[in-house]
């Protein structure tokens, strides 16, 4: 018989402040039962639902990331397009998912790492690099995938 009585439950975090996926990480949270806690800086509307937590945190660089970067740990998912979280969270044992649906992994944060510090030394030296592409349906898709696969792993891992 497995232990069910001390089964961690799975905690999905959103770094929300320019999270387009809001909407599609409520609809599969709400498919598992799962707790969200939206974090940002400022206020923002969430659906009334007691398993859907807005946490507005002060204003400040890294306030935000801080906050779900202190709490997530094996067994939580985190919800970011922010890189440095994103190391952070995987060094924690989270699983790490971008909006766009690239998963954070112990074997790609290094390289995504140094990618983002040689985009932001290029920008910082006046070269224009343009920004990110536009958020696309794949995206979307992708990302809904990777975050039922993440989940998935997870409850088969012994999460609940």
């Amino acid at each position: 018989m497995s232990e069910t009585v001390n089964k961690k439950p799975i905690l999905i975090y959103v770094d929300a402040d320019a999270c387009p996926v809001k909407d599609e990480v409520y609809r599969v949270a709400e498919r598992y039962g799962l707790k969200v806690y939206v974090v940002s800086n400022s206020p923002m509307m969430i659906p009334r639902d007691p398993m859907i937590e807005r946490v507005v945190v002060d204003a400040g660089p890294d306030v935000a990331d801080d906050w779900i970067a202190e709490r997530a740990v094996r067994g939580d998912v985190v919800i970011t397009n922010d890189v440095p979280l994103a190391s952070r969270c995987v060094k924690a044992g989270a699983d790490v998912i971008s909006p766009s649906g690239r998963a954070f992994t112990e074997a790609t944060i290094g390289m995504a790492l140094a990618t983002r510090n040689l985009m932001e030394d290029i920008r910082s030296t006046g070269q224009i690099t343009g920004g990110p592409k536009p958020f696309s349906k794949r995206d979307r898709s992708t990302f809904l995938s990777a975050l039922d696969l993440a989940i998935g792993r997870l409850k088969r891992a012994g999460f609940g």
